[in-house]
C-alpha cells in the first residue's frame, strides 16, 4: 500500500448551503403568522425594508369621527371584560363565608388553594404543609374538607378516585353502591372486572352498569372548567373557493404585511463613504433575497394546494369520508420537486375550504390495500368505517378488533390487520371491546 504524502487535483460537485438558500427554506416552512413576525424582525435590522400594513385603513377625520370613537371605546371596554380571566383562586374564595373562619383557617385555606393544579387537584403532603405553616395537621385537614365542599364539585381532591367519590356523593348522597364501588373497588371497576364485584356485593351486572353510566357523567378535571384560555385565531395561508368554473386556489395576500424598498433612505446615503456603500449593498441584496424567497414560497404553496385540489375533488364535494390516499412523495413527483419541499410547504399551514378551515396535512393519508388490485383506500376512510361499525354494533356483544378487520374485508373490501384496527381505534379514542360492553 502506497502511503506517501502528495498533492492531487480533483473536481467534485457540491451543494453549498448559503445563508440565502437557508433563508428561502426557512420562509417556505413559515406559517402566515411566523412570516409576519420574520418580516417585522427584518425591518428592524434592514433600513431598506419597509412594511406597510395593508389591513389598516386610514380614517377620514371629517366623517363619523365621534361615532367611530364611541364604537371603539365600547369595543375596547367589552374586550377588556372578555380578556380578564376569573381565576380558580378567586372563584373558590368568593364562595367562602369569611366571617365564620378564623384567621388561621383562612391562611391555611389560601395556601391550599394556591397548591391546586390546573385540573383542581391538590399537590403536596398535608403533614409538610402543616409544618410549613406551623399549624396542627388537623387544621390543614379541616381546611381541605372546607375546600372540597365548594364548587365545582370534586375540587381539592388528591387523586382521581377521591375526585369522583366527592362528586358522586354530591350528585346523590343516597347512592351507597356507587360510593362503595369508588372507595373499595375503584381499579377493578374501571377495568370492567365486574363479575367478582357483583358477587361480593350481591348486586346484578345491570346495577353495576347503572353506576358506571352515572360515573361517566362526572368530571375528572373539575378545575379545568375555570381554566382561562385566550381565543386563538387561525389565519389561512391559502384559500380554496367554489366558483361556477369549479374549484380555484387563491393566496390571501391581505393576511401578510406588504413590503417595499425604502428608496428615500437608499438615495440619501448611497454616496457616502465606502463603508456605508458596502452596508447598503448588503442590505439591498438582503431585501432582494427576501422578496425572491417570498415569491418562491407563494409559488410553491400555490402549486402544492392546486395539486391537492386536482387529486381530491370528492373531498370538497362529499366531505372527509371521501378523502383518497395521497402522500407527499406522490405530490413531489408530480410537481418535480423534493419530498422535503412539500413537507415544508404544508408545515403548520391552514387552508380555507368550502367545508371549513383545515390543516394542509389533513389531505395526506397512507394507502390501504383493498381486495381489488386496481383500487386502494385511505387511512381516513378506514377510520370512518371503524367508527361506523362501532356505532352500530350490539353493545351487549361488541365487535373485537379481529371481527372489525374481517368485516372491513368482507363488506368494504379493505385489507387491514387486527393490529392496524387496534391502532386506528385507539387514535379515534374508542375503547376496546371489553370496555365497550354493556349489561342489561
Amino acid at each position: 500500500m502506497d502511503l506517501k504524502a502528495g498533492l492531487w487535483q480533483q473536481q467534485t460537485l457540491k451543494l453549498a448551503m448559503t445563508q440565502e438558500l437557508s433563508q428561502a427554506i426557512a420562509l417556505l416552512q413559515y406559517s402566515a403568522q411566523e412570516l409576519t413576525a420574520f418580516l417585522e424582525d427584518k425591518a428592524l435590522e434592514n433600513p431598506l425594508l419597509k412594511i406597510d400594513n395593508v389591513n389598516v385603513k386610514p380614517m377620514n377625520p371629517l366623517i363619523d369621527r365621534h361615532v367611530r370613537k364611541r364604537q371603539k371605546t365600547e369595543r375596547d371596554w367589552i374586550e377588556q371584560i372578555a380578556d380578564k380571566p376569573f381565576s380558580l383562586e378567586e372563584h373558590l374564595l368568593s364562595q367562602l363565608n369569611i366571617a365564620s373562619l378564623t384567621v388561621e383557617q383562612l391562611k391555611v385555606i389560601r395556601h391550599l388553594i394556591k397548591n391546586l393544579d390546573e385540573n383542581g387537584y391538590l399537590f403536596g403532603d398535608l403533614f409538610e404543609m402543616a409544618q410549613k405553616l406551623q399549624v396542627e395537621q388537623e387544621i390543614v385537614e379541616d381546611s381541605l374538607a372546607i375546600i372540597q365542599t365548594l364548587e365545582p364539585a370534586g375540587i381539592g381532591a388528591r387523586n382521581l378516585q377521591e375526585c369522583l367519590l366527592i362528586q358522586a356523593y354530591y350528585q346523590n348522597p343516597n347512592n351507597e353502591l356507587a360510593q362503595t364501588i369508588l372507595s373499595e373497588y375503584f381499579i377493578p371497576f374501571a377495568e370492567k372486572k365486574w363479575k367478582p364485584i357483583a358477587k361480593q356485593l350481591g348486586v346484578s351486572m345491570k346495577e353495576l352498569q347503572d353506576v358506571f353510566d352515572d360515573i361517566q357523567q362526572l368530571n375528572p378535571k373539575p378545575g379545568a372548567m375555570l381554566l382561562y384560555e385566550p381565543t386563538t385565531y387561525i389565519i389561512p395561508d391559502a384559500m380554496i373557493e367554489q366558483t361556477n368554473e369549479g374549484l380555484i386556489v387563491r393566496m390571501p395576500d391581505e393576511s401578510l404585511p406588504r413590503i417595499r424598498f425604502n428608496e428615500h433612505y437608499y438615495q440619501k446615503f448611497q454616496n457616502q463613504n465606502q463603508q456605508v456603500s458596502r452596508f447598503l449593498h448588503d442590505k439591498v441584496q438582503d431585501y432582494q433575497w427576501i422578496v425572491k424567497s417570498i415569491e418562491q414560497r407563494k409559488e410553491t404553496l400555490t402549486k402544492v394546494v392546486a395539486k391537492i385540489v386536482e387529486k381530491q375533488p370528492a373531498f370538497f364535494q362529499k366531505g372527509k369520508q371521501s378523502l383518497v390516499p395521497m402522500t407527499m412523495k406522490e405530490i413531489a413527483n408530480e410537481l418535480e420537486i423534493h419530498e422535503s419541499t412539500v413537507s415544508r410547504a404544508v408545515r403548520e399551514k391552514f387552508v380555507q375550504t368550502p367545508i371549513g378551515t383545515l390543516p394542509l396535512k389533513t389531505f395526506f393519508t397512507t394507502t390501504i390495500q383493498t381486495v381489488s388490485a386496481e383500487e386502494s383506500t385511505s387511512s381516513a376512510q378506514v377510520k370512518t368505517e371503524i367508527s361506523t361499525f362501532v356505532a352500530h354494533e350490539n353493545k351487549e356483544k361488541p365487535l373485537s378488533d379481529q371481527e372489525i378487520a374481517e368485516r372491513l374485508k368482507e363488506q368494504k373490501g379493505i385489507l387491514v390487520s387486527r393490529r392496524t384496527v387496534a391502532k386506528y381505534r385507539e387514535q379515534l379514542g374508542i375503547a376496546s371491546s371489553s370496555k365497550r360492553k354493556r349489561f342489561k
